[in-house]
């Protein structure tokens, strides 16, 4: 057991009734969600300030987290997104110099209940068997009983729309304003770094929120549009699915990342579906079909591309492929100048493999400019 200052005892309620005890860690009290795991070593301040996490409780499969601390800089939104934490040792001492706190601390000051000592290898592998579902943690009450009838109050992530939820309620720009690339950005729950990918190529961006109309997104005039990552189930979001459609009407290169992947497949009349339990790390292997090259990448996803529909689909090309189970990673329209990627290549944290797609992104508008 890590050194923590609490000893309070908490438990872990899974929807299937399957029950395991550990100890307080965070704040004391009591949260639910949809059970998740990440299969990442590093970068947990990352993957917990990642919107994609939003309405989640997260395993953490690695045995020692925390043992690094916290720093301001390490964040990919301006809060702790997760719902909840289940950790083998989540340390409260750390040895990072450069840190500006410990993860007890921190996750304390995002009000995120957490459970420490539990045996994440076997719950993990029961996730992996049984499927995602909802559980309840608690270090307030070990009344089962009790918790059950908690648990049994919260929505399946199936048919939630969340990302509204996350997204940001201002317009906000970056990058230099004199640039000759404008990017219009709709927010769904976008990471930090994926503006800072594009910025970092000279565009200039303006995000929007969710619900943010195409006449709203053409005053900004932009060269091309970005579709994020973001929480929830993309069926039921016909309001994006609406905006992605008007835009391809705009014949402008279209970009979109996970959440935006599958929104794009939406417009196009192919329809998504759960996943028996996700997929979550900064290890999973993506075959490029265009370019028979490989990449190890950054995933954060429940749902996915129907692969039959995909096929079928007279106006969609299949450009990646996860090697694990052939899901659908990537696809590019054959009539429009739009593509998306399932997985993200922003990848913080995680392996630089993929950020080529941001090059191809601009590469892209450059040629639409021209």
């Amino acid at each position: 057991m890590s050194l923590n200052p609490s000893y309070q005892t908490a438990v872990l309620l899974l929807q299937d009734g399957s029950v395991h005890y550990g100890k307080a860690f965070g704040k004391v009290g009591t949260t639910t969600g949809e059970i998740c795991f990440n299969t990442g070593m590093t970068g947990y301040q990352e993957v917990f300030t990642d919107p994609s996490y939003y309405g989640q409780v997260l395993i953490m499969n690695t045995v020692h987290i925390g043992n690094y601390g916290v720093k301001d800089s390490d964040v990919e939104s301006n809060s702790v997104k997760i719902r909840g934490l289940i950790g083998r040792n989540l340390e409260e001492q750390y040895s990072r110099k450069m840190a500006n706190g410990s993860l007890n601390d921190y996750l304390k000051q995002n009000n995120i209940v957490c459970i420490e000592g539990v045996d994440t290898r076997a719950l993990v592998a029961h996730v992996r068997t049984k499927g995602a579902m909802n559980c309840i943690i608690s270090s307030v009450t070990t009344d089962i009983d009790q918790l059950k009838e908690e648990l049994a109050k919260t929505p399946s992530m199936d048919g939630l729309e969340l990302a509204s939820f996350v997204s940001t309620e201002k317009e906000y720009e970056s990058g230099d304003e004199k640039s000759e690339i404008k990017i219009a950005v709709l927010d769904y729950g976008i990471k930090q770094h994926i503006v800072k990918c594009m910025t970092a190529r000279g565009a200039y961006v303006k995000v929007f929120p969710a619900k943010t109309s195409l006449k709203k997104l053409k005053e900004f005039n932009p060269d091309g549009y970005f579709i994020s990552n973001g929480p929830g189930d993309p069926a039921a979001m016909s309001y994006a699915v609406e905006t992605v459609k008007e835009i391809l009407k705009e014949n402008k290169p279209l970009f979109g990342i996970c959440l935006g992947h599958q929104l794009l497949a939406l417009a196009n009349d192919i329809p998504t579906f759960k996943m028996h339990h996700g997929h979550r790390g900064l290890n999973h292997p993506v075959r490029n079909i265009i370019s028979g090259r490989c990449e190890i990448t950054t995933q954060n996803h429940g749902f996915g591309v129907d692969p039959a529909a995909v096929k079928k689909a007279a106006n969609v090309e299949v450009t990646h492929v996860n090697l694990n189970d052939e899901s659908i990673e990537g696809i590019r329209l054959k009539d429009k100048p739009a593509f998306s990627v399932q997985y993200h290549p922003e990848s913080t944290p995680g392996p630089h493999d993929s950020r080529y797609l941001f090059d191809d992104f601009i590469e892209m508008i450059k040629k639409s400019k021209n």
